[in-house]
């Protein structure tokens, strides 16, 4: 059969093997040269090597899934922007679908949102004001334990921030990922059971940007990690990825994740268009 009239077949409920792109140990701290810095893909000064996973579909577990808990979950929230591509409807009409949304799904008392990167598997990557980006194929968290405070401050004020903790209040970053097109067949996105990845297997790296470094963690190999994704996600879905919680009381800090070749996708398969927007969650004290 040749690709152009292979038919898919992924059917919800299906497991899948594929590679996902893990951090070799080294005994020096790793680091990369951001997409910021680069302008395109970008730069990494660490190895990498490619680990055979069993990615189970998420829609098995969709009602039991909770960012406190496997640090991530599908949801049907369709959005009214018909042209995800357009900065100015982003910024007028969506960030406030979102913050109404987030508020009203996890009780938040105030969103902040600080950030949106869309990404493709087209040649060239998507294009964002800040240059192209395509999937980020190597399992990461977006931030940790020291980038994560640090990240807040940043966006909200470090005033802000300490009047919230120090109230007994909390602070959550969560990432809003969402398809632009669908269904999403090519480079789809792997998440990672928060609770079952040991924190010897994050590993602290460097992430270099124009005027300052960062940190994330990328992910080492390691036993027992519990993989998933979503079959045939479309544009009124989206998936709630934590990076970083301010209470660290055995709820879910940091959500590895990263996008994969499905082993049915073809060259022939629609890319992957998809649009990730970061934000703050912040939970007054009660």
């Amino acid at each position: 059969m040749s690709p152009a009239a292979r038919v898919f077949t992924e059917q919800p409920g299906r497991a899948v093997t594929a590679d996902l792109t893990y951090i070799v140990r080294q005994d020096t701290k790793p680091y990369f040269e951001s997409s910021r810095l680069t302008g395109g893909e970008p730069k990494v000064y660490f190895r990498t090597e490619q680990v055979s996973a069993e990615i189970q579909d998420m829609r098995n577990i969709k009602a039991k899934l909770s960012i406190d808990v496997q640090g991530f979950e599908i949801l049907h929230r369709p959005t009214k922007v018909t042209d995800l591509q357009d900065d100015g409807a982003i910024e007028s009409e969506y960030n406030q679908e979102l913050i109404a949304m987030l508020k009203v799904h996890t009780g938040a008392d105030s969103v902040v949102i600080f950030d949106h990167t869309r990404r493709s598997d087209t040649p060239g990557g998507a294009t964002n004001q800040d240059g192209l980006r395509g999937p980020a194929s190597r399992v990461h968290c977006d931030y940790t334990v020291k980038s994560g405070p640090q990240r807040a401050k940043y966006t909200m004020g470090e005033a802000e921030v300490e009047r919230v903790i120090s109230s007994g209040g909390r602070i959550v970053q969560v990432n809003v990922w969402r398809p632009i097109k669908g269904p999403v067949r090519r480079s789809p996105l792997a998440l990672a059971d928060a609770g079952s990845i040991p924190a010897d297997d994050l590993i602290a790296t460097d992430q270099h940007f124009p005027d300052r470094i960062g940190e994330i963690y990328q992910l080492a190999r390691g036993a027992g990690h519990r993989w998933y994704f979503a079959s045939e996600m479309q544009p009124d879905e989206v998936i709630l990825i934590k990076g970083w919680d301010s209470i660290d009381d055995g709820r879910a800090l940091f959500t590895p994740h990263g996008a994969f070749h499905h082993p049915d996708e073809t060259t022939e398969t629609p890319a992957r268009e998809s649009i990730e927007t970061r934000t703050h969650l912040v939970f007054e004290a009660r």
